[in-house]
């Protein structure tokens, strides 16, 4: 997975709309967004790319010394994701959709992301928010191994977290407290509800 992207073969999977789509699986440390994202890409049959792949080596290298990232840090790295999830959109196979994980802590990060429908008017962005209680977060993040994201990490990034307001209609919430396997099933249904709204306005 060096280059953040898996693709899966489950045919005839891919919802079929109007648009294209850019769901953004964002939310804390420790909030599972890697496992949600490619539980809701493999179902789909959509390329999948992981977000901290398209950080550069000056931001892991302060992530792993529990140093939080500033806006000025982040700024290159969401462009870079914007265009990398875009380009995936337009690549030979034309898929309906892009799956890719990304913290967004913050609306103006989030709308970094956005502006992919401004340059794009026939791509839709969607952000599934992964929220817990603190006390989840830390029990999660301490389970990992050979992750950089420490406990420190899930404090910092709580600090910085502008949670997604209500004018943001393009975000679906999850509380992802329950089991693996509930969080997915939850998640996969509010996407589908989503594309499916959709084609019921385009109709």
């Amino acid at each position: 997975m060096s280059n953040g992207i898996i693709h899966r073969a489950w045919p005839q999977q891919q919802p079929i709309t109007q648009h294209r789509h850019i769901w953004l699986i964002t939310g804390p440390a420790g909030c599972g967004k890697s496992t949600v994202a490619q539980y809701i890409a493999q179902s789909l049959d959509l390329p999948y790319l992981e977000g901290d792949d398209f950080h550069p080596t000056s931001n892991i290298e302060k992530m792993s010394h529990g140093t939080p990232l500033t806006d000025q840090d982040r700024w290159d790295w969401l462009i870079t994701l914007r265009r990398a999830a875009m380009s995936q959109l337009s690549s030979p196979s034309r898929p309906s959709g892009v799956v890719v994980t990304c913290s967004a802590l913050k609306q103006r990060y989030r709308d970094v992301i956005r502006i992919a429908h401004y340059n794009s008017p026939d791509i839709l962005v969607h952000f599934v928010y992964l929220h817990a209680s603190e006390d989840v977060l830390l029990q999660r993040v301490g389970t990992r191994k050979g992750h950089y994201m420490g406990a420190n990490m899930v404090h910092s990034q709580l600090e910085a977290l502008e949670e997604p307001t209500r004018e943001e209609t393009d975000v679906i919430k999850v509380d992802v407290s329950g089991t693996k396997d509930e969080v997915e099933a939850e998640a996969l249904r509010r996407v589908r509800e989503a594309v499916k709204a959709e084609m019921g306005r385009d109709s």
